[in-house]
Formats: structure tokens, C-alpha cells, sequence
């Protein structure tokens, strides 16, 4: 045990194991936000809301024009 936490401890090595940490965590986050129906549809529908916050504005401005 003493020898793996020695060999981690060199910062050659550091950076393999960082590297590799840091790509699992990144594969893993991928592979949660693609999987899933639900969670495909709910992202499928934040891309619109740029374009629902303008027609709301653009609503409201032709409503303030008529009063």
C-alpha cells in the first residue's frame, strides 16, 4: 500500500492518475445528461427559451401600445 500511495505521490505519475479521475468524472456527467427520456425531453425544451422570452416581451409591448 505504502509503495501505490509512493508512486501516486510522484508528480509524473500525479498527473496519469488526475487525468484518468478527471476523464471517468467526465464520461460519467455525459452519460447522465444524453440518458433518459424524461431528462432528453426536459433539455429539448430549454432551447427554446430565448425565443418564448422575446414573443412574451413582444406581447406585452403591443399590449402597452393599445392602452
Amino acid at each position: 500500500m505504502s509503495d501505490l500511495l509512493r508512486w501516486i505521490g510522484q508528480f509524473e505519475n500525479s498527473k496519469i492518475v488526475a487525468l484518468l479521475i478527471f476523464f471517468v468524472t467526465f464520461c460519467a456527467i455525459i452519460i447522465y445528461v444524453f440518458t433518459g427520456k424524461r431528462r432528453k425531453q426536459r433539455l429539448e425544451s430549454y432551447k427554446y427559451i430565448p425565443f418564448e422570452d422575446e414573443e412574451a416581451s413582444q406581447t406585452q409591448r403591443k399590449v402597452d401600445k393599445d392602452e
